[in-house]
């Protein structure tokens, strides 16, 4: 199961790439053991110097540990039995190999793309009018974690998003180090604290925030206090946001998660940059999610609200405002941007 976890968290390029470079390290220590067992009365130093037989030795095993050639060894000789025996079983298994790969990375979706990093703002620079409103004059901050999905054949609904905060703290009894976890609150679509926050349909290329309140000032990374929970004792803090959602047509239901390390620099103060795309232009061309990792506000040390002390105006470019769920419009990524 760890072999196929490994698999499912890289691309098919990579696995390719390492697939390809096993295959050739192997031939060349095959064809080095070739050559250093062959019975021939040219010294050592001869026969590696000549280049060009060398090259040729190492291709003739490359193909056969493809299963596409076969080696010839001498009769009286064992090693050359012995290796070629390996690159025929290594030929053998190299198409199987590799369609266990690609059956792993077909049914290993990973529908969402992440943000790098979770940002940090004033409570209200949240997307609800109400909770924006009951927080204007309270120097509280809260997290926003931000994904979209990258699929335009799968269609991904009833998505749900929780939180949860995992730290390390030593124990009263015998000091070793103990993990919890706390269920965070998150808030819902009506702005409201809640334990989990969910979405009826999720379009391709629309953005979704998952914005979690800190109950308390973070003038300053990493932060120590969240939802009531004292962090100045705590070590190896890390927030952990997990989706759950079903697929329409196949009816099977896929799980992601992102993992936030307070302590590896995977929070930054600032509010997101919210993305607009250019609606004179149409979405399957837009290159505007280069942006997606960007900020926009100060953190939660910075000016007021929106509408206060000089917050800018909607530009003149006719940008659409987020929609009654708090998701901006929806554009198509054209490159992984996280």
């Amino acid at each position: 199961m760890s072999v196929r976890w490994w698999i499912a968290g890289r691309t098919l390029h990579a696995l390719l790439l390492m697939a390809l470079g096993a295959l050739a390290a192997l031939s060349v220590v095959v064809a080095a053991a070739w050559t250093l067992t062959e019975d021939s009365k040219r010294s050592t130093a001869e026969r590696f110097s000549d280049g060009e037989r060398f090259l040729d030795l190492s291709l003739s095993v490359l193909r056969a540990c493809v299963g596409t050639d076969s080696l010839s060894p001498e009769s009286d000789s064992t090693a050359h039995q012995l290796l070629a025996t390996l690159a025929s079983v290594t030929g053998a298994m190299v198409p199987a190999v590799l369609l266990g790969i690609a059956l792993i990375k077909l049914f290993a979706l990973r529908p969402f793309v992440w943000r790098r990093r979770a940002s940090i703002s004033h409570a209200w620079t949240a997307d609800f009018p109400g909770y924006s409103r009951s927080h204007a004059d309270s120097d509280h901050a809260i997290i926003a974690v931000r994904f979209y999905n990258r699929f335009d054949n799968l269609s991904v609904v009833d998505l749900r998003a929780r939180a949860h905060l995992r730290y390390l703290e030593r124990s009263p009894h015998d000091g070793s180090l103990v993990i919890y976890k706390q269920w965070l609150k998150v808030l819902d679509a009506q702005g409201v604290p809640a334990d989990e926050r969910s979405w009826l349909a999720v379009e391709r290329g629309a953005p979704f925030t998952v914005w979690i309140p800190v109950e308390a000032p973070v003038p300053e990374l990493p932060f120590r206090r969240i939802q009531g929970k004292d962090l100045s004792r705590s070590s190896g803090v890390k927030l952990l946001v997990r989706l759950t959602a079903r697929t329409v047509g196949l009816g099977t239901e896929v799980a992601d998660e992102r993992w936030f390390d307070l302590e590896a620099g995977d929070f930054e103060l600032g509010r997101f940059v919210p993305l607009r795309p250019d609606l004179g232009r149409d979405v399957w061309q837009w290159e505007g999610w280069s942006e997606f990792d960007g900020l926009l506000h100060p953190g939660p040390d910075g000016d007021g609200p929106p509408g206060r002390d000089g917050d800018e105006p909607p530009g003149p470019d006719g940008n659409e405002p987020p929609d009654e769920e708090g998701n901006e419009p929806s554009g198509r990524p054209t490159r992984p941007v996280s």
